[in-house]
């Protein structure tokens, strides 16, 4: 049904794309990729890709506008020029929190993001571990959603020997169900961290620990750490209620102002994420011998193969 597989690469993750890239043993297609002095960006493709399978590695982290403008306009540009089928590849999709109206008067933007995904040109979309499930719904287009948790189950696995009466402890209530499934599939037990979100919206307040951690090396697991306020107040409260050892693992590293300075006072012993969001080299540097980034690369590299060639994803994870 579709030619060729042709992989382009936004300017926000180019070393996740060439990984991916190498691991299907073909180039990244050249793309001229040009901001003018009035900011406005500007796509030119070096090659047609009429009749061809086009996927757009692009994730939206920050600059966050600039990369999602970005990836609008590349797949305009691809499916002006005549692509077969088009999918836009984002290892972390920007608004997923604004998923819902919990208050009045305020947008559903992660809606909106979809929309213009599907507008801009795309025929599918590839993205990690959303916020929430029911953004899926929020597309009316095919997509895979792909977790990047058994990537860090395999790790912590590794780790297991090693540690002392381990516990998998979710961040918050909110991340309940797949704290659960973690701890179930490395067969530990489960405990969590119960918080409120401040009437102000300027934070967080811890309420207890539910479960045993107490004399033991805890794992603290979420989908992604932004401020690092979240991780530093169930670091705080574990601790409090006795824990020893505490590791951190996570899939997308956003790590705004003030996280790695948060991340840096805590005693972890080990914080191990995902290259689905690029961390720049002084962010490492703060963070050190104690950070581990495990790649996507070779996952999302099969998944696009298995799309291309029509064959199950879920088959590849035993689903």
């Amino acid at each position: 049904m579709y030619g060729d597989i042709k992989l382009f690469a936004g300017s926000s993750t180019p070393e996740l794309a060439q990984r991916v890239a190498d691991y299907l043993g073909i180039p990244l297609e050249r793309v001229d990729l040009i901001e003018f002095p009035n900011e406005n960006l500007f796509v030119r493709l070096h090659r047609s890709v009429r009749g061809q399978d086009v996927y757009i590695i692009q994730t939206t982290s920050r600059p966050v506008h600039r990369n999602l403008m970005e990836l609008l306009i590349m797949l305009q540009t691809v499916r002006l020029d005549s692509a077969a089928r088009i999918t836009a590849v984002v290892p972390y999709l920007c608004y997923a929190r604004s998923d819902k109206k919990d208050q009045p008067r305020v947008p559903i933007t992660a809606r909106l993001v979809a929309d213009m995904i599907q507008v801009a040109g795309a025929d599918r979309y590839i993205t990690f571990d959303l916020h929430a499930g029911q953004i899926q719904g929020f597309f009316s287009i095919p997509g895979d959603v792909l977790t990047a948790f058994h990537l860090l189950r395999d790790y912590v696995q590794g780790l297991i020997p090693q540690l002392h009466r381990p516990v998998v402890v979710s961040v918050d209530l909110g991340f309940a169900k797949k704290a659960r499934n973690f701890a179930e599939a490395l067969g530990l037990p489960i405990a969590f961290v119960e918080k409120r979100r401040l009437m102000d919206g300027s934070g967080t307040e811890v309420l207890s620990v539910v479960g045993d951690v107490a004399g033991r090396d805890v794992i603290l697991v979420d989908d992604e750490v932004d401020t690092a306020g979240s991780v530093t107040n169930a670091y705080r409260a574990v601790k409090q209620h006795g824990a020893r050892d505490v590791y951190l693992a996570f899939v997308h590293p956003v790590f705004s102002d003030p996280a790695i300075d948060r991340l840096s006072a805590l005693d972890l012993k080990r914080i191990i994420t995902t290259d689905t969001v690029p961390i720049p080299e002084a962010k490492r540097a703060r963070l050190g011998d104690r950070l581990v980034v495990l790649t996507i690369a070779e996952m999302l590299g099969e998944v696009i193969r298995r799309a291309h060639e029509g064959r199950s994803v879920g088959a590849l994870f035993n689903e």
